[in-house]
């Protein structure tokens, strides 16, 4: 299988072209400046620890924060890597889809970074090495393993959130998550919006702990993160 290798640097230089806007509708999406001058305010209050050898994501709502700055960090360098490097035969219905995954994902990410301030974790570098942007079943793949994931862990994590506003927030952004999920897994096979693997018995998404979800990540993230401080 061809590969091709990918780090965070070149792709955040990318992805500066749609922040800004993605960044606009994002902050209208979470309540308004009032809503975002407020957790800026509240995030200013705990520091993480960026060192040489990582970074570590923090304690509390802080931590979870950043636990989930860093997936998003992920995401949107993955669909800034499929747009600018198109798949064989990707249609244009797929091309504008695959688009506003990668707006929303840039959205996210930039929301957080700039919600948590100085307490936000650096730019974390990505290894993409092992996905092959050329062939369709390889990002489709990639995207759906990236989405379920990215699902799961907000449900996972919604449970450790001590702050309603933050807990809110969570929720906007992984009803979005989901809907990502749900339109990847019926490019690949039709009406698996909902299947078996990621929605249980009672009819409720799958949900899995940060260190379940990093195990999984780091396989594409270089940058070693420590989420020892995280809540349990």
């Amino acid at each position: 299988m061809k590969t091709q290798n990918a780090t965070g640097p070149s792709l955040l230089a990318e992805e500066g072209t749609v922040s800004n806007l993605s960044r606009r509708r994002f902050f209208k999406l979470a309540g308004g400046v009032a809503g975002v001058g407020m957790i800026l305010s509240a995030c200013h209050k705990d520091n993480n620890n960026n060192t040489s050898a990582g970074v570590n994501l923090g304690s509390g709502d802080i931590g979870i924060l950043n636990y989930a700055y860093a997936l998003e960090q992920l995401e949107a360098a993955f669909y800034t890597h499929v747009i600018s490097s198109q798949y064989t035969g990707i249609t244009s219905d797929e091309i504008a889809l695959l688009t506003d995954i990668r707006d929303h994902e840039v959205a996210h990410r930039e929301f957080f970074k700039t919600a948590l301030g100085t307490s936000a974790i650096g730019a974390l570098t990505v290894n993409f090495s092992s996905i092959d942007f050329s062939s369709r079943a390889s990002v489709l793949g990639t995207a759906k393993a990236f989405e379920d994931l990215g699902v799961a862990a907000y449900n996972g994590a919604g449970r450790l959130i001590k702050s309603p506003d933050y807990l809110l927030l969570a929720g906007k952004i992984v009803s979005v998550e989901a809907r990502h999920a749900a339109y990847i897994r019926d490019l690949l096979t039709g009406n698996s919006f909902a299947g078996s693997d990621v929605i249980n018995n009672d009819g409720l998404d799958v949900e899995k702990s940060p260190a379940t979800v990093l195990a999984t990540a780091g396989t594409y993230i270089s940058t070693k993160i420590d989420a020892s401080n995280l809540p349990k």
